[in-house]
């Protein structure tokens, strides 16, 4: 039976004693989810609070930096311990003025953590960029793209991603996004007016499609990725190295199928750099470069904030190409390409890369070794998310039992373009979470998938 105490929070915290330090955690993290530890108060000290349990100091002690460091609490030299006011207390009433925060925790797919952005390289590179750049630099710049951008990213894709990329047959654009959007228009100039995805697919991309004067078909996707004897259009958007959002990868007899299919392909390659059972799989562009457009970003190695996307493209689509991204009035300013290029340049892009890589391994792993043992999880083998398979009625109650724990997570019937019955799923992104704080997320979204029926 829990025991109750009070503080002077005014809140009580529910605890078992023998539960030792993981049960104080827990009992903690649990008061501040439900707001009875409200936000930017003052938490009982060490002793007061050792004291009134019959714990060991040292043990409290240890309990506070652990929830520091996951974000639940802020610590201060000279200052009382309080709770954390950033985004800490999601179901507790928000100061006035404030809208109440939709969620603490974020496992949404196709994010990565911003606190992984390299600071330090982008304000050294900005410095170099900023000494050495001639005045034109702080002109109006190329409508599709800094040639110095190009070039880099031309030697990068090529050792990287195996992309056939002459930096002429590049453009630069302002996030993948407008990319899509440029990419709609230009087809439709050049008499292209039907374009398929992958089904299921990510939907806000089917609807830039269609805004841009695509029609949209769906074409099915099996455990080896699209299924190209049911391809019958003109234009196809895939992401053959990790589908979204299943995870399969194309396989190899599909990939050199779709080549030889005389479909105009547009390979979204949007965490390509990210594979942990191999080496990254090659792009498809190389396969056919005169009928595959390869879109690539920097929004899973650095930063979404960046806006910057490239597409690589077949000579006939240049020209068209350049005259949309004209005709949309956006893009991305060009210092941020310049400084892009000096990373890849010097090599520290690739370190970076790296660097991510490892992280997010980690945190595959201990997501997959977290898991309850009845939910097996697929597309574990690349990208920052992976998919748990459930009946659709449990699909449905994944919404509430998330908002009760504060968790963002995306669910997989929303991408089906099929009006039929699906299999059910939850697709669940570790990428977005800050480093620091994946325990406490990860604990809470375990906490909510053992509570939805089998």
């Amino acid at each position: 039976m829990a025991e109750s105490w009070s503080s002077s929070l005014d809140a009580h915290l529910d605890w078992t004693p023998g539960s030792g330090r993981t049960g104080l955690a827990d009992a903690v993290r649990t008061a501040i989810r439900d707001g009875r530890w409200r936000a930017g108060a003052v938490v009982p000290s060490t002793r007061a609070l050792a004291h009134d349990l019959g714990l060991a100091r040292g043990t409290v002690t240890r309990v506070y930096a652990d929830l520091a460091a996951e974000g639940y609490l802020q610590t201060s030299q000279g200052a009382p311990t309080r709770v954390a006011t950033a985004g800490a207390s999601p179901l507790s009433a928000p100061a006035p003025g404030r809208p109440e925060p939709a969620h603490r925790w974020t496992f949404q797919p196709g994010r990565p953590d911003p606190s992984l952005f390299p600071r330090d390289l982008w304000l050294a590179a900005t410095r170099r960029v900023i000494s050495h750049a001639p005045n034109q630099v702080f002109d109006y710049g190329e409508s599709h793209g800094s040639n110095v951008l190009r070039a880099a990213l031309s030697a990068y894709l090529g050792r990287a991603r195996g992309v056939l990329a002459d930096p002429e047959r590049m453009v630069v654009c302002a996030g993948f996004n407008h990319a899509m959007a440029v990419l709609g228009r230009a087809l439709r100039e050049v008499g292209i007016t039907e374009t398929a995805f992958e089904d299921p697919s990510f939907d806000r991309f089917r609807d830039i499609a269609s805004a841009a004067g695509q029609r949209i078909v769906g074409v099915p996707v099996d455990d080896s990725g699209l299924v190209v004897s049911e391809l019958d259009s003109p234009a196809v958007v895939v992401t053959p190295a990790h589908q979204f959002p299943l995870g399969v990868t194309l396989a190899p007899d599909r990939r050199t199928a779709l080549a030889d299919s005389g479909t105009l392909i547009i390979e979204d390659d949007y965490d390509g750099e990210f594979r942990y059972d191999r080496r990254p799989v090659g792009a498809l562009q190389a396969l056919a470069p005169e009928r595959v457009i390869y879109a690539g970003t920097a929004s899973k190695t650095l930063a979404p904030a960046l806006r910057l996307a490239w597409l690589v493209l077949p000579r006939f689509l240049v020209d068209p190409v350049i005259a949309a991204l004209a005709a949309t009035g956006a893009q991305p300013p060009l210092l941020p390409q310049l400084v892009l290029a000096d990373l890849i340049s010097s090599g520290a892009y690739d370190r970076h890369v790296r660097r991510c890589r490892l992280e997010y391994r980690s945190r595959r792993d201990r997501l997959v070794a977290a898991l309850p043992n009845h939910l097996t999880p697929t597309g574990i083998s690349a990208g920052l998310h992976l998919v748990l398979r459930v009946p659709m009625r449990v699909e449905a109650r994944v919404p509430a039992a998330a908002r009760r724990h504060a968790l963002a997570v995306d669910v997989l019937s929303p991408t089906w373009m099929r009006e039929v019955a699906e299999p059910g799923g939850i697709v669940v992104g570790y990428g977005a979470t800050a480093r620091n704080a994946f325990t406490g997320a990860l604990s809470a979204l375990v906490e909510m998938l053992t509570e939805l029926p089998r």
